[in-house]
């Protein structure tokens, strides 16, 4: 008997993957890009001595985000993908025990993160050359990486134990992950502002983002704790896994009528609601209807609304004009989480409909691929267009107050002030509608990628890499380098930059980047429109690729489609 075979499977499969081979490739190019900015920026600023810190934490940074999003998007969705198809039921009637079985899709996803890492310590080691890093910081930033990722995956595993949507898989992970990484340090900082004690690391041990923090951290730490405790945390997660898988992948039925009906009422609404939203939906467009009916997906967007309201309402009050600063990160991290949702609930649609035969039944109808895509983009909208502006209201007046204070503090350290307001307001407003761009642009680049992809994490993945982390990366690099060349134009002509002009040199930036992201999003909303009203019939027809048979014959057990009836105009 092979030792761990399922584990050796999907390694095997893994492992001849295009997506694996892409992402260590993409990972490794992203780290290139990055460097020979930094080395750009290093040889035209006069900041060689300080750009192996300055690129080994950015790198160290993004890294660190990846591996604790790679359970989101690879290990969420693997045992409840299993759940819905029926075939994990069937692992069970084997020889297998769970361990093969979780195990097994550990490996398999974690292999790609594996080799995204390894692409990149090549050039975080180069920063040892370049200097301001240590040997002891390169090497525990790296446990501090795996450690990371390991625990990432984990947590996706341990939630797609108990969960069968893959939506709430990855929102459950995403959820447990915040809780673990800024559970403790909020906890143990909540406890020395009120006065008990000092600071003291004691919940936050058990937190990712402290040991990776602790690991390039001067002074004495406790990372080799950390690393210890968070390791344990991850292997718990593991164990549980195993515990809740064979309990949980059976379709159980509702055995309490009130129950089940009371959970089909809240996730529908009672049965006059629904009959007067079928009634004023179904006329315009069915998609539009198809795409509204659970009431659920509003919650999501307005607790994400509550999130960033009720700080901002308290900060006003009671708090210091300087928490703004904090609050305005804040703010940024739940649209990040906007982002993603809006990735995913974009996606979703087209990929359960082309699952449930729905797709079929929608391309035998009078319904153009105009009107199906139409109808999914005006759902979106009544979904999301008051909580977004909600959120960029905000974020603008977030912005400004904490802009405010900035000012402020520089005009008491002798810098100017007033005479940047206009600037201020304008970088604001610029970094609203750029942020409302970002949105359209992911909305519909995710209906294409739900129209094209195989399930919703893989939609959702492709969606925010193309759309916003790989774009990201460049409109950072090219912005920072144009506006290092306008700001230092004086110092290559002769002369000297003024103090306004490195007080400016922030919202050039932000200009800038403002600019080309709007150019972005046109870029991918006319490219993704065009994809989807032009192929979405021929896309979503198309047959499974199956091996050939013999010469003049079909394939083997592939019966003939019937071909999409043309419209009736």
């Amino acid at each position: 008997m092979v030792f761990l075979p399922v584990m050796e499977r999907e390694l095997r499969v893994a492992a001849r993957k295009r997506s694996t081979t892409w992402l260590r490739v993409v990972a490794a190019l992203v780290a290139l890009i990055i460097g020979s900015g930094f080395l750009a920026m290093s040889v035209t600023g006069g900041l060689a001595a300080r750009s192996g810190g300055a690129l080994f934490g950015t790198l160290t940074w993004l890294a660190f985000a990846c591996s604790l999003a790679a359970g989101v998007f690879f290990t969420s969705d693997s045992l409840s993908e299993e759940k819905r198809e029926g075939t994990l039921g069937f692992l069970f009637l084997t020889d297998l025990r769970i361990y093969d079985i979780v195990g097994g899709k550990l490996l398999a996803t974690s292999l790609r993160g594996a080799y995204a890492l390894l692409a990149l310590f090549p050039v975080l080691a180069v920063t040892l050359i370049m200097g301001g890093v240590t040997g002891i910081q390169f090497w525990k930033s790296s446990l501090a990486l795996v450690n990371a990722l390991f625990c990432s995956l984990a947590a996706g595993l341990f939630v797609s134990s108990f969960c069968r949507d893959s939506q709430r898989a990855m929102g459950g992970t995403l959820l447990l992950l915040l809780v673990v990484s800024a559970g403790g340090p909020i906890a143990d900082s909540i406890r020395a502002a009120l006065g008990l004690t000092g600071f003291k690391s004691l919940l936050s041990l058990t937190s990712p983002v402290y040991v990776f923090w602790a690991a390039s951290a001067w002074g004495k730490t406790y990372f080799w704790t950390g690393l210890l405790a968070t390791h344990v945390i991850g292997w718990a997660w593991l164990g549980l896994a195993c515990l809740f898988v064979p309990h949980t992948w059976q379709d159980r039925p509702e055995g309490n009528p009130r129950k089940a009906s009371f959970r089909y009422s809240w996730k529908y609404g009672v049965a006059p609601g629904r009959a007067t939203r079928r009634r004023k939906l179904i006329e315009p467009n069915p998609v539009l209807w198809l795409a509204l009916r659970e009431r659920w997906q509003w919650t999501i967007v307005w607790f994400l609304v509550l999130l960033v309201l009720g700080p901002f309402a308290a900060i006003s009050i009671t708090f210091s004009s300087m928490v703004w600063i904090i609050w305005l990160q804040i703010s940024r991290l739940v649209l990040v989480v906007l982002y993603l949702w809006a990735a995913s609930q974009s996606s979703r649609f087209f990929i359960e409909a082309r699952k449930s035969g729905l797709m079929e039944v929608l391309l035998v109808t009078p319904l153009t691929s105009r009107d199906i895509v139409l109808g999914q983009w005006h759902a979106l909208i009544r979904l999301f267009w008051l909580p977004v502006l909600l959120l960029l209201v905000l974020q603008l007046a977030g912005s400004l107050f904490s802009q405010r204070v900035s000012m402020g503090v520089s005009a008491a350290t002798g810098g100017a002030s007033a005479p940047f307001f206009a600037l201020n307001l304008l970088s604001g407003v610029l970094g609203a509608i750029s942020m409302l761009g970002n949105l359209v642009a992911v909305i519909w680049v995710g209906m294409w990628m739900g129209l094209s992809s195989k399930n919703a994490s893989a939609a959702t993945l492709k969606t925010l890499v193309f759309v916003q982390v790989l774009p990201w990366v460049a409109i950072s690099i090219a912005s920072t380098t144009l506006a290092g060349v306008l700001l230092f134009q004086r110092v290559f002509t002769g002369g000297t930059p003024s103090a306004n002009m490195m007080f400016t040199f922030p919202l050039i930036i932000a200009g800038l980047s403002a600019v080309l992201s709007l150019g972005k999003d046109i870029a991918f909303f006319i490219w993704a429109r065009n994809r989807l009203n032009s192929s979405l019939r021929s896309v979503a027809a198309q047959l499974p690729v199956m091996p050939p048979g013999p010469a003049g014959a079909s394939p083997t057990g592939l019966k003939a489609v019937p071909p999409v009836l043309p419209i009736q105009r």
